[in-house]
């Protein structure tokens, strides 16, 4: 054989994928996006590392109910099915979004997680790279892969002695996955931290909430959805001053589910966490616990885009980018905490941030 004929034995070389939108990530965010490159009839494929549409969802804790309502809830084109009035759950939600991509049957490709997304090396558009060996090349990249990629976990924790068992609120399921019967702090200010604490001191099990007093709280019923539908306040842009107001703001939680949980006579709220202890507590701003079996960061997450060869992200690693648009002619985000308004990373907003990029993106040049 000479050093110019290939090895029979080896794997055929896969070809390039020609196509005009590649949108990475097959969630609310990628799959309006998809639903709005279908409606202007652009040659597009969505590719997302799990093996569904909306996986996601399918792996949050059991007992996640959305914090919006099914008729405030639906992506463009396709209502949510049964009551408008519900509340879905986790799994109708995950049900929902695969539903919805089978529906309006996107050139959806499971299993291709994005490794590298560069230029191509004649200058025109971009290539994206897949572990599963395809490569793709395309005019347009979409990134709607999510906010929730890094947990952001205090840099304390590793404080704690390797007999307490910590795991970030995306890898919490239920109660049964917590070592032990005793104490467990459940760390965090959001929603998620409450309905986590909840479920575990459900159990009867003793449970400190390390949540900072100074959270607001709000109803969350269909008189108030119907007050922020009709005001549009979910929607203002957080580049006026109104949106920059709210933005600065700390979020909201449910105050029924903070009622709720200060039912349960077993769940001690100890004030924002402030450090580890020897003994294998953590000590609140007002109380420590005692020695704990096990904690639950519902602490955040922070951006995780190493992948990404593109002068689209700050010194922090944290996305950069108007509404988002970013500075690569042809590349935009989707699905993040705030890209333009409080809904963005909501269900509820995952559609109209998606028109409003897919229109500004088809608006650029097909060459840059």
């Amino acid at each position: 054989m000479t050093p110019h004929q290939p090895d029979p034995l080896s794997p055929p070389t896969p070809a390039l994928i020609r196509t005009n939108t590649v949108v990475i990530g097959a969630g609310q965010a990628g799959l309006a996006a998809a639903y709005y490159l279908q409606q202007h009839q652009v040659d597009f494929r969505v590719l997302d590392a799990a093996t569904q549409a909306g996986a996601a969802w399918s792996a949050r804790y059991d007992s996640l109910r959305l914090f919006s309502p099914a008729w405030v809830s639906g992506l463009p084109g396709r209502p949510w099915p049964g009551s408008p009035l519900h509340y879905p759950t986790r799994d109708e939600t995950a049900a929902y979004l695969r539903d919805y991509a089978a529906h309006f049957r996107f050139p959806l490709e499971p299993n291709r997680r994005v490794t590298r997304v560069a230029p191509a090396p004649d200058g025109v558009g971009y290539l994206v790279h897949t572990e599963a060996g395809r490569t793709y090349a395309a005019q347009r990249v979409i990134i709607a892969t999510g906010p929730y990629t890094m947990p952001n976990i205090p840099a304390w924790a590793p404080q704690l002695p390797a007999s307490v068992a910590q795991l970030p609120s995306r890898d919490y399921q239920r109660p049964a996955q917590l070592p032990g019967t005793g104490p467990v702090a459940v760390v965090g200010s959001g929603n998620s931290a409450l309905q986590i604490a909840a479920d575990v001191a459900a159990t009867g099990r003793p449970v400190f909430v390390a949540f900072d007093e100074q959270t607001p709280a709000m109803p969350n019923n269909h008189f108030m959805w119907a007050f922020l539908m009709l005001t549009r306040l979910l929607g203002v842009s957080r580049h006026t001053a109104l949106g920059r107001k709210m933005f600065r703001s700390p979020e909201p939680v449910v105050s029924g589910d903070l009622a709720r949980l200060r039912r349960f006579a077993n769940a001690h709220f100890i004030g924002r966490a402030e450090a580890a202890l020897p003994s294998g507590g953590i000590q609140g701003r007002r109380a420590a616990t005692p020695p704990l079996d096990a904690v639950v960061w519902a602490t955040g997450y922070r951006p995780d885009y190493a992948w990404l060869d593109l002068p689209v992200l700050e010194p922090d690693g944290s996305p950069r980018h108007h509404r988002g648009l970013t500075e690569a002619p042809g590349v935009a985000f989707l699905g993040l905490n705030w890209l333009d308004s409080r809904r963005s990373a909501l269900l509820n907003g995952a559609g109209a941030d998606a028109r409003r990029v897919v229109a500004a993106l088809l608006r650029m040049p097909k060459s840059y």
